[in-house]
């Protein structure tokens, strides 16, 4: 019971970030000219490897991994209901993958430098999460399911560009998704860092 008490905030908060970014991540941040780039979704999804990285430092690697797997299970239910199946597969999978690799990365470099295992464990699990979100939920196989960014018609999405270069509207969501994981990941080595003095002030 107590084990399941110090899990609880932090799967609690890793449901509620995953299900609300796959509900934000099927509408584009319209201001700024950022349609094409950026989804609400992927400002609030990299929190999650916040999440995963604190429960690794502060309950350790299995903890951390009890922590994915029923997060996992739990969001992917909510997702189905609140966003579509689709996305909740996508998501899923993409998170199951990602998160796993950035605990054990973490893991690997957790008595490095303070800032290298969060920060390289999250810009490892973004990449990875990234490209399995984008190649799952726009696989040809979900073409024209739910009209999700213009997939009805084809799975490559609308046209759009980055950096002005022409590539489907998946590619270019993909490409600005990854660095704003980066740049959330940057910001938060500062809770991150605040998170460590706390406990060791408590130590």
């Amino acid at each position: 019971m107590q084990n399941i008490t110090r899990l609880f905030p932090y799967i609690s908060a890793m449901v509620v970030i995953v299900v609300v970014s796959n509900v934000l991540v099927q509408t584009q941040v319209q201001y700024f000219g950022l349609q094409e780039v950026l989804t609400w979704g992927a400002l609030t999804y990299p929190i999650a490897f916040l999440v995963n990285d604190l429960t690794n430092r502060h309950l350790g690697t299995a903890a951390a991994r009890k922590v994915v797997v029923v997060g996992f299970i739990i969001a992917v239910i909510f997702s189905i209901y609140f966003a579509t199946p689709r996305i909740a597969i996508a998501s899923g999978c993409a998170f199951l993958v990602a998160h796993f690799i950035d605990v054990g990365v973490f893991d690997k470099l957790r008595e490095g430098v303070w800032w290298k295992a969060p920060f390289i464990s999250t810009f490892i699990g973004s990449a990875i999460d990234t490209v399995l979100f984008f190649g799952i939920a726009f696989a040809p196989i979900f073409a024209g399911v739910d009209g999700f960014f213009g997939t009805e018609n084809g799975s490559l999405g609308f046209p759009a560009s980055i950096f002005g270069i022409a590539m489907p509207l998946w590619g270019s969501l993909a490409i600005g998704d990854f660095i704003i994981k980066i740049c959330v990941g940057l910001v938060a080595l500062v809770p991150y860092g605040g998170f460590l003095k706390l406990t060791e002030a408590r130590a």
